[in-house]
């Protein structure tokens, strides 16, 4: 356990979708095989050390390793779990939940629900996930082995609107369970409130008390000036040297800071403060994290950096202490509040690693990578891996021809700033309107692929401005008449564009711009030479997710997914991704 923390079965699992995403052993990527590394390789490390989509980050500590758990949201397998010996060098070793329960309602993508910011901790030789899911309450996971395989998930708290759940234990063994509430669901936000948890943790007890109020905080010092307590949320509870240390970020998702209460009592009052905001750097909205303590006794915090269409990617702070407070992050002009670092010297750790990061190419040599997710809970006949040795057979899937509302997009997360994507594509298709492609996915979305229609197989881009507010599509069509292999290449940067004020103040002036990724579209007849399609492609992120790569092959509306002689597949060799 790290030093300052005081020490009905639910849904179905879908098997072979469990065999195909999480049975593959954990895989990292070399350095020369990465577009990006936080690993200096000199004893100092760049952030993000998560260049990834990995919202909402928890870490604990067990012996020498290091155990991080993410939101996940309509995902599947959702909560992703990555272990590491110094903070910095992170691999993905599995999912705790194979499938999102209750299975029939995630059944279709719910776009910003499933799986909210979750909880790790490590007590009496188990693993606890502690989880939300705003439209259903607090859920419980439990593993000996953090690889899995995981508990069924246990319904800790029925509230509505709870999120954001945080497990502390005092120092006479009663166990709490910390909350954040969303007002989407709850109709109250902006409060930490907290209830007892029975002696397994499984079930909470009494009624709630409430922690912190930022209705009924003073206002707080921030580098722009004095602001008021809002959207305080993600809190984490520690305690040390008999203080208890509410850790919540307030201000705004992407343009806040984070908070921290202390109090002598556990049920308050608590007194707050900024110990780390944007400052004088770019980095904007320092947010949502974890405080963890290594081996030899350091202190750091690992929060997420909201980036838009490259979703919330995580950093890692040092972290110090002055007068009883958390300074996170370098006090550069000595105020008590720290500022992000972009560089660092690593963690001391006993245990020597290379530099790496989560996997993202994938040869589909028996099973998917772990780095794949579907966009909803999957059929077990969705992917193929058996059919033909090292290519991943996507069957064509029925759903609107938004594929904002389709499940079975086969999607991960956006692997650097700068990437290529190749893959090889052979479509055998058996109706009419059978599609397949690669695809950058948000609510704008884009891809290219191939197409049946009446006069047979077309090259096709497809565009979808607005995907969430259900807008047209538009369609370019490159080959009229198309072969039924075809090599399939995304190419990306980063664009920086202009946002309008957003409606509070002060903010920072990061705040007046956003991030997206600027894509080419192109293909190959002999996987040599390649044709571009259309103008660069914007991206945009999700709901309260980044933007997703993808493969995904589908069939007209309305088709019967049971009947496998009436609609074809298609299959992918190889997902290469490159600097």
């Amino acid at each position: 356990m790290q030093r300052h923390s005081s020490a009905r079965r639910i849904a179905l699992v879908v098997s072979a979708m469990a065999t195909l995403a999480l049975a593959s052993a954990p895989k990292s990527e070399p350095a020369t095989n990465r577009a990006w590394l936080p690993d200096q390789g000199d004893g100092t490390y760049k952030n993000p050390v998560l260049a990834g989509d990995y919202s909402d980050p928890d870490v604990v500590r067990v012996g020498e390793d290091y155990f991080l758990v993410a939101s996940s949201f309509t995902n599947v397998p959702g909560l992703p779990i990555l272990r590491s010996t110094d903070l910095v060098n992170w691999t993905l070793i599995g999912h705790a939940l194979p499938t999102l329960p209750p299975a029939a309602h995630h059944a279709v993508p719910r776009r910003g629900g499933g799986v909210w910011a979750p909880a790790i901790r490590h007590r009496n030789g188990r693993f606890m996930i502690y989880y939300p899911d705003p439209d259903f309450g607090i859920f419980l996971v439990t593993a000996k082995n953090p690889a899995g395989p995981w508990s069924q998930p246990v319904l800790v708290d029925d509230r509505r609107g709870a999120i954001d759940p945080a497990p502390f234990w005092d120092d006479d063994g009663q166990g709490w369970l910390i909350s954040a509430w969303a007002r989407s669901r709850a109709g109250i936000a902006n409060i930490i409130t907290a209830k007892r948890l029975n002696p397994a943790g499984d079930t909470t007890i009494g009624e709630a008390i409430t922690l912190v109020d930022g209705e009924r905080q003073p206002p707080v010092m921030t580098s722009r000036g004095p602001s008021p307590w809002m959207t305080t949320e993600g809190p984490k509870l520690y305690k040390r040297d008999g203080w208890y240390y509410l850790f919540a970020p307030s201000g705004s998702v992407k343009g806040g800071w984070q908070g921290v209460f202390r109090s002598r009592s556990l049920q308050g009052p608590y007194e707050g403060r900024d110990v780390l905001d944007q400052g004088a750097t770019a980095i904007n909205g320092p947010h949502q994290g974890a405080w963890v303590t290594t081996p030899s006794g350091e202190d750091w915090f690992l929060h997420f950096q909201d980036t838009d269409s490259y979703g919330r990617r995580v950093w890692l702070e040092p972290m110090t202490w002055k007068d009883g407070w958390p300074i996170i992050g370098q006090d550069l002009d000595n105020n008590g509040s720290g500022e992000p670092v972009a560089s660092f010297r690593k963690p001391a750790s006993r245990i020597a690693s290379r530099p790496t990061a989560p996997q993202d190419s994938d040869t589909f040599d028996g099973s998917l990578s772990l780095a794949w997710q579907w966009n909803a809970n999957p059929q077990e006949d969705w992917a193929d891996l058996k059919s033909r040795p090292g290519v991943l057979r996507l069957k064509s899937i029925s759903s609107s021809e938004n594929l904002w509302e389709a499940g079975a997009l086969l999607t991960q997360k956006l692997p650097s700033e700068r990437f290529s994507i190749t893959t090889k594509l052979t479509f055998a298709p058996k109706a009419v309107g059978e599609r397949a492609g690669l695809l950058m996915f948000g609510s704008d979305y884009a891809w290219i692929g191939l197409q049946n229609g009446p006069a047979g197989t077309s090259l096709v881009r497809v565009d979808r401005l607005g995907a969430d507010r259900f807008q047209p599509e538009q369609i370019e069509v490159a080959l009229a008449k198309a072969p039924a292999t075809v090599w399939l290449r995304m190419t990306a940067e980063p664009v920086v564009q202009a946002n309008p004020p957003p409606d509070f103040s002060p903010y920072w002036p990061s705040m007046l711009r956003s991030t997206h990724a600027q894509v080419k579209l192109s293909y190959s007849l002999d996987g040599e030479t390649f044709t571009a399609i259309g103008a660069p492609f914007v991206s945009r992120p999700g709901r309260w997710v980044g933007s997703q790569v993808g493969l995904f092959s589908q069939a007209p509306t309305g088709t019967p997914s049971n009947t496998s002689t009436r609609i074809g597949w298609t299959d992918f060799d190889g997902f290469w991704v490159t600097r």
